[in-house]
């Protein structure tokens, strides 16, 4: 692709990230190695010491992976973005980026199960403490829960699993109007859907292992850094990026790097030390997976709808909810941030208790009960009982998951067929 030009988010899919050369490889290739040749020692030097760009070890970064985060970066209108090896690795990324022990950030309480657990139990052995605001939570409400140490406020824009919508630019200002940034996981709606930071966001995060990849093939992960927030003008809040690296001989990314502080310091910092990398061969076939998204994308929001629509019809379903029904307390906010489409997930409950949701769950034959969401085959899951059952019916309540709750992720086979194997259950 011609980088000066501006294409659609469809071309981008296609065509985004990887620019051959006059004779090179028009798919991108799978540079399957752990380490690069340099001629000097010289150079490799510089390249330890970040002042020259280049490969030396995959642990670090690999050109098949940096092409593929140079794609998803495109989509979201991003600056610079560096791929991990899961979702979570990418919410640990960009929560360790600004964080340290004795720090503190405020989180949406709607957040997928494992994410909670990240964030709740394991960042706080770590010395790292959050607090929790509803996802509904006025500008005034999440200011009051932002301390000095706070360094971030973290959201998902569609729930895991409740499927609720973010007011971003809510959140958004809340965050800047006390200095920090907005770090927001897109997974559910894509890029395709949902571009957060054209509404405020500053760093964007995804599970790959989701739509983006589409087909339950790669585990992966993804970090896209804006651009626009403004680390030297609350250099206090962030010494990590504005003061010196002892590691890189007192190096500050914020005064070698400008724009590419945050990501070059997740690159060259946490990659460093973690190892979280996504494999080239996942990347490669993560590519895959995008250059068919905003296909996708379209058919699992047509799917969904349909499935939204009968269930609401049906006299043994008790509650939906999808934020394209009229009938959604997020209908209007989906208008507004997601007008061409929200996702393919789904979530209702039976008429009855848990066990009516296990014994409906149990009868469906096409759609698959996996702990999957997000890819093309239809499947479905109760997260009290699976996901978020390291969560307590406290703790559920406030992240406003019911026992009844089922999850349904609408795939992108025939409608008929998945509406007829929900019938045949419901039977």
């Amino acid at each position: 692709m011609t980088e000066n030009k501006k294409f659609s988010l469809n071309t981008i899919c296609v065509q985004g990230g990887w620019q051959p050369k006059n004779g090179g490889p028009r798919q991108l290739p799978i540079y399957q190695s752990t380490t690069f040749k340099y001629d000097s020692s010289e150079q490799m030097a510089r390249l330890f010491d970040l002042q020259e760009n280049g490969y030396f070890y995959t642990r670090l970064s690999n050109p098949t992976n940096d092409a593929v985060a140079a794609k998803i970066c495109q989509l979201e209108g991003g600056h610079a973005a560096i791929l991990t090896s899961s979702g979570q690795a990418a919410n640990l990324f960009a929560i360790l980026n600004l964080c340290q022990a004795g720090d503190h950030f405020v989180c949406s309480n709607a957040i997928y199960g494992g994410t909670y657990n990240l964030f709740a139990v394991t960042l706080k052995k770590l010395g790292i403490e959050l607090t929790f605001v509803p996802i509904n939570a006025t500008e005034a409400e999440i200011s009051q829960a932002i301390r000095p140490n706070t360094k971030l406020v973290f959201a998902e824009t569609v729930t895991n699993p409740t499927v609720e919508i973010l007011d971003i630019e809510v959140f958004a200002r809340a965050a800047h109007s006390n200095g920090i940034p907005l770090v927001v996981d897109n997974t559910f709606p894509t890029p395709i859907n949902c571009r957060p930071i054209e509404w405020g966001a500053d760093i964007v995060v995804h599970s790959t292992t989701k739509y983006l990849d589409g087909h339950a093939a790669t585990v992966g992960g993804c970090v896209v850094d804006s651009g626009r927030f403004d680390w030297e003008a609350h250099a206090d809040k962030f010494p990590g990026l504005t003061e010196p690296d002892p590691s890189y001989h007192g190096l500050a990314y914020t005064k070698a790097f400008g724009k590419d502080a945050f990501i070059v310091k997740a690159t060259a910092q946490l990659m460093r030390d973690l190892g979280s990398i996504q494999s080239p061969q996942n990347a490669f076939l993560l590519n895959l997976g995008i250059e068919t998204l905003h296909l996708r994308v379209q058919r699992h929001c047509e799917n969904a709808q349909k499935v939204a629509e009968y269930l609401e019809q049906q006299p043994q379903v008790a509650w939906v909810n999808y934020a394209g029904l009229p009938s959604s307390k997020d209908y209007d906010l989906a208008k507004k941030y997601m007008p061409n489409g929200i996702c393919g997930v789904v979530t209702f409950g039976l008429k009855g208790d848990r066990n009516d949701a296990i014994k409906f769950m149990d009868k469906l034959n096409l759609i698959s009960i996996v702990t999957h969401v997000a890819d093309s085959q239809s499947c479905i899951l109760h997260p009290a009982s699976h996901t978020h059952r390291q969560m307590d019916d406290e703790q559920l309540k406030e992240a406003g998951i019911r026992p009844d709750l089922m999850r349904l992720s609408v795939g992108i086979e025939d409608s008929n067929d998945i509406l007829e194997d929900i019938a045949n259950a419901l039977k």
